[in-house]
């Protein structure tokens, strides 16, 4: 088989959960460019259908449904409708995912009270797990139930979103989205493990510092806290979403077919430790 021939998605399906903004709209794009169809699935039901609506006006065949992936019957739903208007599925996004606050720094650079573990509201971290974690293991269940129901389309393929809070710490990074993204990370490898049997792959992308709308987008927002987070980040620059792009491509097609329960990082180096530009 031609290497480009392997990335080849023409005629497949993929639902995508936090779909209508950030890095779930970036995994949407990238699916339909390369010839999927594809579910937006989101909190965010008006979000979710302006996108589909903008992904239909581009040429591309793409339905929207209000999901909260903390809720397991919504996420069943989704994936039944899914499975209704398109025949199966083949690739799945366990991505939405919930701002946890900050942690015990903040990004202007001071102590968080609020953000101390003593001091955490364990409602926000009941919600935080309840979306970042079980979140990923509703969609996970509810993909692998319909992927094994159709295992004469290939099996499957699945990508959690994780996130270099899996692997290090961070000061300014809320406690229970570290906690929960380190689950998601050894969830996912138990998944794969699992699923292979069934011809299912299960991996996760695990980004730093990407320029979204969690936080309140305050990346966008604040140019000074852009700055010292492009600072920080060894290749000098934190990422825009179309940068994931490529990475989900891999992960959804056969390109990846020998892949399945590896967390990969992309975050322009910051696992390997913060670091100032050489002058």
């Amino acid at each position: 088989m031609k290497t480009l021939d392997q990335f080849d998605i023409a005629g497949r399906s993929a639902l995508i959960t936090g779909a209508a903004s950030g890095i779930g709209l970036a995994y949407t794009e990238a699916m339909a460019e390369a010839g999927a169809k594809v579910t937006l699935a989101d909190l965010d039901a008006e979000g979710a259908e302006r996108e589909a609506a903008r992904l239909r006006g581009e040429g591309f065949e793409a339905r929207a449904v209000a999901c909260d992936v903390s809720d397991l019957a919504q996420v069943a739903a989704a994936f039944d409708g899914h499975v209704a208007a398109y025949g199966g599925c083949d690739i799945a996004f366990a991505n939405a995912g919930w701002d946890a606050g900050n942690g015990f720094w903040s990004p202007e650079n001071k102590r968080n009270p609020d953000g101390q573990i003593d001091m955490y509201d364990p409602e926000r971290w009941n919600r935080s797990i309840a979306i970042n974690l079980t979140g990923v293991f509703h969609t996970v269940r509810e993909a692998a139930r319909v992927m094994k129901a159709n295992a004469h389309r290939r099996g499957g393929s699945i990508v959690c979103t994780s996130s270099n809070a899996a692997e290090v710490n961070e000061a300014i990074v809320g406690v229970p989205y570290m906690a929960a993204k380190a689950g998601v990370k050894h969830f996912m490898r138990h998944a794969a493990f699992e699923l292979a049997a069934y011809g299912i792959r299960v991996n996760a992308i695990a980004p730093g510092p990407f320029v979204t709308n969690i936080g309140g987008g305050w990346l966008k927002k604040n140019p000074a806290a852009r700055k010292a987070w492009d600072e920080l980040v060894p290749v000098g620059r934190v990422a825009e979403t179309h940068q994931i792009k490529p990475l989900a491509l891999l992960l959804a097609s056969d390109a990846s077919s020998y892949m399945t329960g590896s967390h990969v990082m992309i975050d322009g180096g910051m696992q390997l430790g913060p670091v100032k530009p050489l002058d």
